[in-house]
């Protein structure tokens, strides 16, 4: 039930994280404040394909 995932920046669109998420208890797509090394700064880090 568990899928893999890969989170990527909303500023700068680089992906940097990959993680896994159970998709009966969370449908829809995550959104995470995570520290992006590119931007150097915490941004918000959306689930992608």
């Amino acid at each position: 039930m568990r899928t893999n995932i890969t989170l990527s920046c909303s500023e700068c669109k680089n992906r940097n994280y990959r993680t896994n998420k159970n998709k009966k208890n969370t449908p829809d797509r995550i959104e995470l404040k995570k520290y992006c090394k590119f931007c150097k700064k915490h941004t918000t880090h959306k689930e992608t394909k």
